[in-house]
């Protein structure tokens, strides 16, 4: 891809404990340069993308980890049915920096 605000990966689709929340890990090397790029951290830490997986393209926020490192991205059932996507999934998707703005 050639603009640095865009990054391409695949995740394993996972869910958070015992709920209904599903997400994925960016890997550590998107995460460090989402964080370089994204400017000053919003409520949370959280960082406003858009994503695209498959035929679906959705904004939304990826939030700090914790103490790994990365961030983790929600990805909405209306998305995992679409994609026909299950817990333990890997997950071909882009992701784009969406300004404040946007």
């Amino acid at each position: 891809m050639a603009d640095p605000d865009e990054y391409a990966f695949a995740a394993e689709l996972w869910r958070w404990k015992d709920g209904s929340w599903f997400f994925v890990t960016l890997p550590l090397d998107v995460a460090t340069d989402l964080r370089m790029e994204a400017g000053p951290p919003r409520g949370f830490g959280s960082v406003r993308v858009e994503v695209t997986l498959g035929s679906s393209v959705w904004r939304t926020s990826v939030f700090p980890e914790g103490d790994g490192g990365s961030f983790v991205l929600p990805v909405k059932k209306a998305v995992r049915q679409a994609e026909g996507l299950e817990e333990g999934d890997v997950c071909d998707m882009e992701l784009r920096l969406v300004d404040s703005g946007d």
